[in-house]
C-alpha cells in the first residue's frame, strides 16, 4: 500500500478515487506509567512511556486505515491526516484518514542501467 501526505503519489497517476478512509483508536494511560511520567514532570526530559504509547496507537490506527483500503481495492491512500482528541479523562483517540484510491506508475518499469552486453 502507498501512502502519500500529499494529494498524491509522486511518480503515480491516480486513476481512480474511491472513498475516504480512516483509522483510530482510544488509548488511556497506564496508571504506573502515569506515576513515572509525573516523576520524570518533574525533573525534565522526554516521557518516553508516553512516545512508545503514541507510537503504538499511531501504527495502529494506520493499520486499520490502511485495511479498511485494501477491502475496497485500493491500493495507495493520500491526503493522509492524523487528529486527536481526549475522549475522557486519562482517555485519548488517535484517528486517522485519508482517501483511498488506485494508482498507476507513470512509468510501468524503470529502464535497466546495465543492460546485457552481447
Amino acid at each position: 500500500m502507498l501512502l502519500s501526505n500529499l494529494e498524491s503519489v509522486p511518480g503515480h497517476t491516480i486513476r481512480q478515487q474511491i472513498d475516504v478512509v480512516y483509522g483510530s483508536t482510544v488509548r488511556s494511560k497506564h496508571v504506573g506509567r502515569d506515576l513515572l511520567a509525573g516523576l520524570k514532570n518533574i525533573v525534565g526530559g522526554e516521557l518516553t512511556a508516553y512516545t512508545e504509547l503514541l507510537e503504538e496507537s499511531r501504527q495502529e490506527a494506520m493499520n486499520r486505515m490502511i485495511d479498511k483500503a485494501r477491502s475496497m481495492g485500493a491500493n495507495a491512500i493520500v491526503g493522509i491526516r492524523f487528529s486527536t482528541s481526549n475522549i475522557a479523562q486519562g482517555a485519548s483517540e488517535l484517528f486517522v484518514y485519508g482517501t483511498a484510491v488506485i494508482v498507476d506508475p507513470i512509468m510501468p518499469k524503470l529502464p535497466d542501467p546495465f543492460p546485457a552486453q552481447d
